[in-house]
């Protein structure tokens, strides 16, 4: 219940002085009496409840009394039953304590007389030369844990007057004499090529904790079936003898891999093959680098590296050659023996590409291609076959993850010697190879006698180019196929697009242009030069496509992913694809020149051909001017014949690409004028239909002219003017163009003064 509010102070009787303060006082007074007597009323009205829940509380005494006596008496019933189970339980665990360490005693016990048994019996097997027996009972003692062969107990109590030491020097004196003698047999056994003792022995070290000896001893084992592998017999400075060698040394380390590796996990785990394979990759770095150093003496690779410095190419050339000096084609490296080079570095790095693809397959085909015997297990003889066949190529591609066996092949001599192959010899070579084929193709460039004319630079360029960028993809190495790209990106538009170009400057240089002779030996000239013009667009046109096809036959071919690993496969195509990019440098370089032999030919032509066209022509037509008009077609024949004029050598000399680029810039150039032609006469109603037909006439005339079909796009805005010259006099200009739904070229504005061309 809410108590309530304290009274405000009122002010002392004394000080009421006036009628009006007695009055307001006793108001509060009266107020506050109010308060209180609701309030008294309130707290009896809540008192009989209060009442009613004390009877019930005080009902309830009886039965919380009873159940106060019988927790009593049940706490000391149950007190007196926990302190008999506590008292039996101690004596219960007291038992079990000694029962477990009697049972650890006789555990103990039962170790160490197995240990001793143990070396007693390996004692007596070393004795007898039973190495497998002595292997067994070695494996035994060393079961028992370190903490019981070290303990005072054993040691105590194991030691004989045949083997005075304590136990873990007993132990590891045998182990270490076991080590000794298994590393003389195993030798023996491999020099002699005894596949069974070598079986016998590979097996034992595992099983006496000497499995790093044993794979350091059979990493010898297989690195001695390397070296003494059958040389190539055949002479040095044949263009396969080198190629021959290394892919002999990858095929036997691959058939050692291939048939060893199931032998070595059955006996000392999966995975264990990688350190044996790591001696392979020593002895490997160390045959290759003798190999490359052999190489670079035989073929003077250091002199023909230093014969290409600083060449001089005379057709790509942007410069004329200072005074005095004279380049033949003696000098410099014969470009045929730069390819025989060029093809073995390529073979070296493809042969090294596919040996690092099969070991990277391999090592993490651990479980999936084990060869076994009928029972299920790999068989022990083979350890020694070694010619039997090659490794049959895997087909499981890695993926690409940063493990144990890539670290190990991208961190060998091998990898490293074969970058450097690449970036000291293959790339300089291949890029001065290049460019002395396309500096050759312009300097012997004939006429073709295909149609359209062309010259037999892109054919010639375009094949040596597939042949290089086939060797390029053999190297296997996405690093190679990076630099080479963008070499071979800038050298085609550099010394072909560029050169192209040049030519076609030289042929309207302001030089060539000056007049000489008569007016028949410059019509001739002009005819020449303009040919000559045409068949350098052609060449760039041609090879625009050369590139685009031999690019896409690339990306189709399985070249790519034959030779590198699967997560080589994207990034080469990437690298390769960007070499796309040259068809718009070829393209930007054509319309150029298109625009340059128009502006230089054609667009004078076409500024006086309408006025040519509409020569004495009006759309001022009656009836009778009409079908004079429409008899004579004076509009149509006029722009036949000027169009086949103008045209006439075009389109039998470019190519289809090149003519589409003429005819569309010609129709361009044609519309504006006539446009503003059109809008500088007047039509009557059968003006108009005369122009309509004389539009639609021209326009059908040149859509055949052309196998592509934007021909009646570019006239949109002369068919608009003909549309609204048609319309009904009656009809309102402004309420055609914005209801017709025509989407239109002209603005209104524009519509507005077609429309104020008619008379009626």
């Amino acid at each position: 219940m809410a108590n309530p509010s304290p009274p405000e102070t009122r002010p002392s009787a004394r000080s009421l002085t006036t009628l009006p303060a007695i009055l307001t006082s006793l108001s509060e007074i009266e107020a506050l009496e109010s308060s209180l007597s609701a309030s008294l009323s309130n707290l009896v009205a809540s008192q009989q409840p209060i009442i009613n829940s004390l009877t019930r509380l005080q009902s309830l005494v009886p039965h919380v009394e009873e159940l106060t006596l019988d927790a009593d008496l049940l706490a000391e019933k149950v007190g007196g039953t926990a302190k008999t189970a506590q008292r039996v339980g101690g004596k219960v665990r007291v038992l079990d304590e000694e029962m477990r360490r009697v049972r650890d005693a006789s555990e103990r016990v039962a170790a160490v007389t197995e240990l001793k048994l143990s070396l007693a019996d390996l004692h007596s097997s070393i004795e007898a030369q039973d190495w497998e027996t002595a292997t067994r009972h070695c494996a035994r003692a060393m079961a028992v844990p370190p903490e019981i062969i070290k303990g005072p107990f054993a040691e105590s109590v194991v030691p004989t007057a045949d083997l005075p030491l304590p136990p873990s020097e007993t132990l590891q004196e045998a182990r270490e004499k076991l080590l000794r003698i298994f590393r003389v047999e195993f030798g023996k056994a491999s020099q002699a090529r005894d596949s069974a003792n070598t079986s016998r022995f590979f097996k034992l070290f595992p099983a006496i904790g000497w499995e790093k000896e044993g794979l350091e001893a059979y990493s010898g084992f297989v690195v001695d079936l390397v070296r003494g592998r059958a040389t190539v017999s055949g002479k040095s400075s044949s263009p396969l003898y080198y190629i021959t060698t290394l892919t002999s040394l990858f095929e036997s380390i691959a058939l050692i891999v291939d048939q060893h590796q199931p032998v070595v996990e059955k006996y000392y785990g999966s995975g264990k093959m990688l350190s044996v394979v790591a001696r392979l990759l020593q002895e490997c770095d160390r045959v290759v680098g003798g190999l490359i150093e052999s190489w670079e003496e035989e073929r003077q690779m250091q002199r023909k590296v230093q014969d290409i410095q600083n060449p001089y190419f005379p057709a790509l050339a942007t410069q004329p050659q200072r005074k005095g000096t004279q380049v033949s084609e003696d000098d410099g490296p014969d470009p045929r023996e730069i390819d025989k080079v060029l093809t073995e570095v390529a073979g070296l790095a493809g042969r090294w590409a596919l040996f690092r693809r099969f070991l990277t397959e391999r090592l993490k085909e651990e479980h999936e291609s084990n060869p076994q015997s009928p029972d299920g297990t790999v068989t022990d003889d083979e350890v020694d076959k070694t010619t039997e066949a090659k490794p049959e190529p895997t087909s499981t591609e890695p993926d690409g993850s940063t493990s144990p066996e890539v670290e190990l092949i991208e961190s060998t001599g091998c990898r490293s010697m074969m970058a450097q192959l690449i970036s000291t010899y293959y790339i300089p070579l291949e890029t001065w190879y290049l460019r002395s084929v396309i500096d050759k193709a312009h300097r012997v460039s004939a006429p073709d006698s295909s149609e359209p004319p062309q010259t037999t630079t892109p054919d010639d360029v375009f094949y040596i180019l597939k042949l290089v960028i086939s060797r390029l993809l053999t190297t296997g190495s996405v690093e190679c196929v990076e630099k080479m790209t963008q070499v071979i990106t800038g050298i085609l538009e550099k010394d072909l697009a560029g050169v192209i170009r040049r030519k076609m400057e030289d042929i309207y240089s302001p030089s060539s242009q000056a007049a000489r002779g008569s007016a028949a030996q410059r019509e001739k000239t002009e005819r020449e030069n303009r040919n000559a013009f045409i068949i350098q667009l052609n060449d760039l046109d041609i090879s625009s496509a050369h590139m685009e096809t031999l690019i896409k036959n690339v990306l189709a071919s399985p070249q790519i992913q034959q030779n590198f690993l699967e997560t080589d496969v994207a990034p080469t195509q990437e690298h390769v694809s960007s070499m796309l990019k040259l068809i718009t440098k070829f393209q930007s370089i054509l319309k150029w020149g298109v625009e340059q032999l128009f502006n230089q030919l054609t667009r004078p032509k076409l500024r006086s051909l309408i006025v040519e066209v509409y020569k004495d022509v009006s759309y001022m037509l009656d009836d009778d001017s009409y079908a004079s008009a429409e008899y004579q077609d004076v509009v149509r024949k006029r722009f036949v014949k000027a169009w086949d004029g103008l045209v006439d050598g075009f389109k039998d000399t470019f190519t289809e690409r090149n003519y589409r680029a003429f005819f569309s810039l010609a129709v361009e150039v044609l519309v504006r004028p006539w446009e503003k032609h059109i809008l500088s006469m007047k039509f009557t109603e059968l003006g108009a239909i005369r122009f309509d037909k004389d539009l639609r006439s021209i326009t059908a005339y040149l859509s055949t002219q052309t196998a592509f079909g934007d021909t009646r796009e570019k006239f949109l805005r002369l068919q608009q003017i003909s549309t609204i010259l048609n319309l009904d006099l009656e009809e309102d200009p402004d309420e055609f163009y914005s209801s017709s739904g025509i989407s239109w070229k002209l603005s209104q504005n524009e519509a507005r003064v077609v429309a104020s061309l008619r008379v009626s």
